[in-house]
């Protein structure tokens, strides 16, 4: 139980650090877009420095369906992960609304935008197909990051919470002006299932997309594993 204990933390400290700089900073301007592209790479490396030992800091269930993919734990455990993961976002969703309804936009000069929670969204990517592509591509990529660092033969050892980090950091650079940049279904779905509207129905998007996007990486993954292992018995 102490590791998806540790996953609920973990997943509630992204969503509510990264969706609150989002919200705080706004991502119309360069500087709110790196702001917040830097608060969600942050945000893991400082947890998987602190729960990494603990649970292998997953906090994302597409890191989750990756790992369990490339046989590297069960799918029980996956489960739990994911009751764990899908917890603390939502429980981050509440707080953020909170915030919203505790420190109104006219105290404290914080744009309209808050509102939506640090939400994600399809219209900039030109819709749900152009949506899904994007985090199909976006969780791929940070994923296969994640496998290959975190692998016990080739991995980064003790520099893997700083690779993983550093990645989202240039995923969210590319994607957050076209989805607001998921890669994450419990970081979605938090935060949308307190703002509501359009954010709810797009939801699915975000979802789907980046277990797709996981799916893919450990098919991968697998293949370089395979590949590696010819090579060392020859």
């Amino acid at each position: 139980m102490k590791k998806y204990f540790a996953e609920m933390v973990g997943t509630f400290v992204l969503t509510f650090l990264g969706c609150g700089t989002a919200m705080f900073l706004g991502c119309a301007t360069p500087a709110g877009v790196v702001g917040t592209a830097i608060a969600f790479g942050l945000s893991v490396v400082a947890m998987a420095y602190t729960i990494g030992g603990i649970s292998g800091c997953h906090i994302n269930p597409a890191i989750t369906l990756g790992v369990a993919l490339s046989g590297r734990m069960s799918w029980k455990d996956a489960i739990g992960y994911w009751c764990g993961q899908l917890v603390g976002g939502i429980i981050a969703g509440a707080c953020l609304l909170l915030l919203v309804n505790v420190v109104t936009p006219s105290a404290c000069g914080i744009a309209e935008g808050m509102t939506g929670l640090g939400c994600n969204g399809v219209a900039n990517a030109g819709g749900p197909g152009g949506a899904f592509l994007v985090e199909v591509i976006a969780t791929f990529l940070f994923v296969l990051v994640v496998l290959g660092t975190t692998d016990e033969k080739v991995g980064a050892g003790n520099f893997a919470g700083l690779a993983i980090g550093m990645s989202l950091i240039l995923i969210h650079l590319v994607c957050i002006n076209l989805t607001g940049t998921s890669v994450n279904p419990a970081r979605s779905i938090g935060p949308a299932i307190f703002a509501g509207g359009q954010a709810l129905c797009d939801l699915w998007v975000f979802i789907c997309a980046p277990l797709v996007g996981a799916a893919l990486s450990a098919l991968v993954w697998k293949c370089f594993s395979c590949e590696k292992c010819s090579k060392k018995e020859e």
